[in-house]
């Protein structure tokens, strides 16, 4: 197995784990975020597997382009949360802000490991 495929494959897991908890625990998740919205958290879980899905389709076929893609959803994500923690539009609560500075970490990790290992490919 090569650095991409390896990359690859701890995005899926990260992903499809992330997806399948927010989907599961909606509404103590919302409630940690300060919010009784959880139709939000559902939704982004189901995303999530469904990028673990595209994600691990991927591992072994390889494509330089659909790996960039990849990595660019990957990098859109730390952007986003950047400008959600930043500007907290949806007032949400401290909490809330360092779990989403924690996953974006964790996303940039894994966009940085996908881009190096797509590189040496």
């Amino acid at each position: 197995m090569n650095k991409l495929q390896k990359a690859l494959k701890i995005n899926t897991l990260f992903s499809s784990i992330s997806g399948i908890i927010m989907i599961l625990l909606n509404q103590p998740i919302a409630k940690l975020f300060g919010t009784s919205n959880s139709t939000v958290f559902w939704i982004v879980g189901l995303i999530l597997v469904y990028f673990a899905i595209t994600i691990w389709y991927e591992i072994n076929k390889q494509r330089k382009l659909a790996v960039i893609w990849i990595i660019i959803q990957d990098y859109t994500w730390v952007v986003g949360s950047l400008i959600l923690v930043i500007f907290n539009p949806f007032k949400i609560t401290l909490t809330g802000n360092l779990i989403i500075g924690i996953i974006a970490l964790i996303v940039l990790y894994m966009g940085i490991n996908q881009t190096i290992g797509l590189k040496k490919r």
